[in-house]
C-alpha cells in the first residue's frame, strides 16, 4: 500500500515539474554557434623606451661659457639657442677680416678702371699692348687675394658662429654640464639633449620565439606608466644577432598611436600574439560567458525536448582571450548553439524561444 502512494506521489510531483515546464512562457534569447577560428599564442615580454635621437652636445672650439640659456627640463626647438661662448676676441677678428677683404674690393676696384682705361688707349693706339697686359695680371693678382680675404672673413665668421652652440632637433634638455664663466674645451659634452617624440621600444626575445615574430605578429603595447592603456605597434627593426650571455635577440618597436605616456626610460609590458591557421580551436564571445560562484564560466546552450527549446547551463574551460572571443578547451561541442542575448536571467531547463540567432 505503502510503495503505491510513493509511486503514485512521484507521478504527481514529475507530471507537475512537466507541467510548470512547459506551462512557462518561453524566454526570448540570442544565440549563436561557436566558431573555430586558428589558433594563437601570446608572448609577453618586457622592454625600455629609447629615443631615436639622444645627443650629448659639445663646443667646437675652446673659450669661456658667456651664458647658458637652458636648465634640465627645458623643451627646445631645432636651432634653438643653448649656450653661448665668449666671442669678444672672434668679433674683433672678424672685424679686421673685414676690413682687409674691404681694403681688397677697393685694390680690385682700382686695377680694374686701369684696366678699362689702358684698353680704350690700346684701341685708340695711344698705349702699347705690354701696358694692357701688365694691367691685366695686377688686377687678376688683386681678385686672387680678394677672394683670399673673402674666405678668411667667412672661415672666420663659421668660427663665431660656433661660439653658440644650438639644438639640432627638437627635444628636452636631460643634463645640463657647464655653468656660465667655466671654460670648456673642443669635444667636452656641455648639453644632453633628447628627443621625445619618436621612440624605439627595445625588447629582448628569446632565440627559440625569435623566428616566429615577423610584419604580420599583432603586437600591443603596455606602457608601465600607465598600464590600462593598450597601444598597437609594430616591429620597426630586428637585430639577428644573439646576445653570447642571454642568448636573446634584440627587436626593436614603435607604436603606431604616439602617446604621452610614451616616455623615454621607462618600461613597458609587450604582448605579441602568434596566429595558426592550421591548429583550429572553438571560441565563445565574451557575452556568452557567465561567472559561476567557485570562479568558473558556464554558458547557455538551447536543446530541443519534446518538441520544446529548453536553456542547458554547461560549465566550461576557458583557455586564451581571442580578442572580443575567448577560446573554449572543453565543455562544448562544436555547433550547439549559445545563448548571447538574455542568458543573464535564465535558469536550467528554462523553456526559451530563439528570436535571433547571430
Amino acid at each position: 500500500m505503502r510503495k503505491a502512494i510513493r509511486f503514485h506521489h512521484i507521478c504527481f510531483v514529475v507530471g507537475f515539474w512537466s507541467f510548470n515546464l512547459f506551462a512557462q512562457d518561453p524566454a526570448p534569447v540570442s544565440v549563436v554557434s561557436p566558431n573555430e577560428v586558428g589558433a594563437t599564442r601570446e608572448l609577453r615580454l618586457s622592454g625600455t623606451f629609447v629615443p631615436v635621437k639622444r645627443a650629448q652636445l659639445s663646443a667646437k672650439v675652446d673659450g669661456a661659457v658667456a651664458q647658458v640659456h637652458v636648465d634640465a627640463g627645458a623643451v627646445v626647438k631645432r636651432s634653438e639657442r643653448l649656450i653661448t661662448l665668449d666671442d669678444s676676441l672672434e668679433r674683433f677678428e672678424l672685424k679686421r677680416l673685414a676690413a682687409t677683404a674691404a681694403a681688397a674690393q677697393a685694390d680690385v676696384n682700382e686695377n680694374q678702371r686701369l684696366v678699362n682705361e689702358a684698353d680704350r688707349l690700346t684701341r685708340d693706339n695711344h698705349l702699347p699692348q705690354n701696358e694692357l697686359a701688365l694691367r691685366s695680371a695686377s688686377l687678376a693678382t688683386a681678385t686672387a687675394l680678394l677672394d683670399a680675404a673673402e674666405a678668411a672673413k667667412a672661415v672666420q665668421q663659421q668660427r663665431l658662429d660656433w661660439h653658440r652652440i644650438t639644438a639640432p632637433f627638437d627635444g628636452v634638455v636631460v643634463r645640463k654640464l657647464t655653468e656660465s664663466g667655466e671654460w670648456v674645451t673642443r669635444g667636452t659634452p656641455v648639453i644632453e639633449l633628447v628627443e621625445t617624440q619618436n621612440l624605439y621600444l627595445d625588447v629582448q626575445v628569446p632565440q627559440e620565439r625569435f623566428a616566429d615574430l615577423n610584419s604580420q605578429t599583432t603586437i600591443t603595447i603596455q606602457p608601465d606608466t600607465n598600464p590600462t592603456l593598450n597601444i598597437p605597434g609594430r616591429i620597426a627593426a630586428s637585430v639577428p644577432v644573439a646576445d653570447a650571455i642571454t642568448r636573446t635577440f634584440r627587436l626593436r618597436l614603435e607604436s603606431t598611436e604616439p602617446h604621452k605616456a610614451l616616455m623615454p626610460g621607462a618600461s613597458a609590458s609587450v604582448t605579441f600574439t602568434l596566429k595558426n591557421e592550421s591548429e583550429q580551436v572553438l571560441t565563445v564571445p565574451r557575452d556568452a560567458l557567465l561567472r559561476n560562484p567557485d570562479g568558473g564560466y558556464s554558458v547557455f546552450t538551447v536543446a530541443q525536448r519534446e518538441g520544446v527549446s529548453v536553456a542547458q547551463r554547461r560549465l566550461i574551460k576557458l583557455g586564451r582571450s581571442l580578442g572580443e572571443a575567448i577560446e573554449v578547451i572543453s565543455g562544448l561541442s562544436k555547433g550547439e548553439p549559445v545563448v548571447v542575448r538574455g542568458n543573464e536571467i535564465l535558469r536550467h531547463d528554462q523553456p526559451v524561444n530563439i528570436v535571433a540567432n547571430q
